[in-house]
């Protein structure tokens, strides 16, 4: 978002949102270096990758912190500090939902990369950027950095840090310009490379 657009509308996501939420995670990380291969099979991958898109997106809901646009064509999901991606009993799930969804094989790669990024999340408290994404069908309009903008100007107000992956290095440049710093680079099992960023409290 530069200084010549306006602000991108942002607003707290509600359960009705969810179906929208859902499509637009879904498309977003279709060609994702490292969520699209963990789907091997492209004609499959939107049905088999949704229920862990809504899995997580639908327990993010707990806490005030998915931002949407006015139509959800943006997703900006965010776990508060202290805050956890799924219950307890929905970690326990994820296995079962992952393989009846994908098959056991893709399943067990998931959880492997699962694994790893969070044996590098950082120890302190922090907001974290767990899923960032635009629909296919409204990329190019500067919406994903314009809701991130209005993000960590909530997070700014309340003076705390943030966290996020990046599984596409295409996207480094455009968190660098917005005050997030390279922390650490985690090659998954799969043989893809996640960089980890940080940008500390304003």
């Amino acid at each position: 978002m530069t200084s010549t657009q306006p602000p991108t509308p942002a607003r707290a996501a509600t359960p009705a949102d969810l179906d929208a939420v859902v499509s637009t995670l879904t498309s977003a990380f279709f060609h994702d270096p490292l969520w699209g291969p963990a789907f091997p099979d492209p004609s499959r991958r939107a049905e088999q990758a949704a229920p862990m898109w809504r899995l997580y997106a639908a327990s993010a809901l707990r806490y005030p912190w998915t931002l949407v646009t006015p139509a959800a064509e943006a997703v900006a999901v965010w776990i508060p500090p202290g805050g956890t991606e799924l219950t307890a009993r929905e970690a326990r799930d994820l296995p079962a939902l992952l393989t009846a969804a994908a098959g056991p094989e893709a399943a067990r790669a998931i959880l492997g990369i699962y694994e790893q990024l969070e044996a590098a999340h950082p120890g302190v408290p922090c907001f974290y950027l767990t899923l960032l994404g635009v629909h296919e069908d409204h990329r190019g309009r500067g919406l994903g950095m314009g809701l991130l903008a209005r993000s960590l100007a909530r997070i700014d107000a309340l003076g705390a840090p943030a966290y996020l992956e990046s599984s596409n290095p295409a996207n480094l440049a455009r968190y660098r310009s917005v005050g997030f710093v390279p922390r650490q680079d985690v090659t998954t099992a799969t043989g893809h490379t996640v960089t980890t960023m940080w940008r500390p409290a304003r």
